[in-house]
């Protein structure tokens, strides 16, 4: 029997807090939810190494560092709204709504979301909505965090829409084989962007940018 406990002690000591992220809510909530049972039965064994970890159906969990970083830079606070887009198995999902009263999931694949939504259940979290669904469409409503798990070359206007004012939304911008995490803020209803830091994953379904036409 493995001490996963032990291994998500080790995590948040060597992944989350060298990286800056000293933010109690976070590191309480990385320590409470075993990442275990949020990955695939065959690789249980490798849910605490320091890398992202497909899930399959083309999809990836990212790395702890990786999440912490974003919830960090969101400034998360305990009566936000918050949509988490391409939840996956539901780990992220799970971490924030340790730290919030609810949070709405969306994922597009029907495998995926059945298996968040029983394995969330299993592990007695009510406060997590799974909805399936496209990706790009997020879920209607208004909300005042936004966090996309997996790259993205643009992010659709209709999830822009989607925020609330005074609102932040984290994505991860793939250019070729370089990512960058950006914090987009919306304030008088425009959003304006900023780099936060390196991390990559795979354009998601609904994500990338539209070819342009060259005559």
């Amino acid at each position: 029997m493995s001490d996963f406990s032990a291994r998500r002690v080790m995590m948040v000591d060597t992944q989350v807090r060298p990286s800056d992220v000293t933010k109690f809510p976070i590191i309480a909530a990385m320590l409470a939810v075993p990442r275990e049972a949020y990955v695939p039965h065959s690789k249980s064994e490798a849910a605490y190494v320091g890398e992202n970890l497909e899930i399959g159906a083309g999809r990836v969990m990212v790395e702890a560092r990786t999440l912490a970083k974003m919830l960090d830079a969101l400034d998360v606070q305990p009566s936000d709204r918050a949509l988490y887009i391409a939840g996956g198995l539901g780990y992220g999902a799970a971490v924030l709504g340790q730290m919030l009263t609810s949070v709405v999931m969306v994922e597009s694949d029907a495998g995926l979301a059945g298996a968040a939504s029983a394995t969330l259940a299993g592990q007695g979290v009510s406060n997590v909505s799974v909805v399936t669904g496209a990706l790009e469409a997020g879920s209607a409503g208004a909300y005042d965090v936004i966090l996309i798990e997996g790259g993205v070359q643009e992010v659709p206007e209709v999830l822009l829409g989607q925020l609330a004012e005074g609102g932040r939304i984290a994505a991860i911008f793939m250019q070729g084989a370089l990512g960058l995490v950006k914090i987009g803020h919306k304030a008088e209803g425009r959003i304006s962007w900023r780099f936060s830091f390196n991390a990559t994953a795979p354009v998601l379904p609904g994500y990338a940018k539209a070819a342009a036409f060259a005559l």
